[in-house]
């Protein structure tokens, strides 16, 4: 488990580093081994099944996304002009760490 101090710290430095960036992997499911600040969506052929990254707090879990119209809960995604991308609605952890963000272009806004 992070120190508080280390959760500060990812959360200060957010704005100083790059916006994450979508990458596009081939099949239905994720990666066993995601990227440290990139999101991963998963599509096979014409279909997108599900977003995937690590947590932004730092605490290395993955949390998958299902993007699929069937899916509930359900999230959208969109990329900005630049390729940065953004989901709706929020991301709320409701165990482990419990972290509850926006990612608007790129970009972890943290919910207080």
């Amino acid at each position: 488990m992070l120190s508080k101090i280390s959760a500060w710290f990812i959360r200060i430095a957010e704005p100083l580093l790059p916006p994450r960036r979508l990458i596009i992997v081939h099949g239905d499911s994720l990666p066993s081994r995601m990227p440290l600040r990139s999101l991963v969506l998963a599509r096979d052929g014409d279909e997108d099944w599900c977003i995937g990254f690590r947590c932004p707090c730092g605490c290395s879990r993955t949390i998958e996304l299902l993007v699929i119209d069937e899916a509930k809960p359900r999230w959208t995604y969109a990329l900005s002009a630049s390729g940065a991308p953004s989901l709706h609605p929020s991301v709320w952890l409701n165990n482990g760490c419990k972290s509850h963000f926006w990612l608007r272009q790129g970009r972890i806004h943290w919910v207080k």
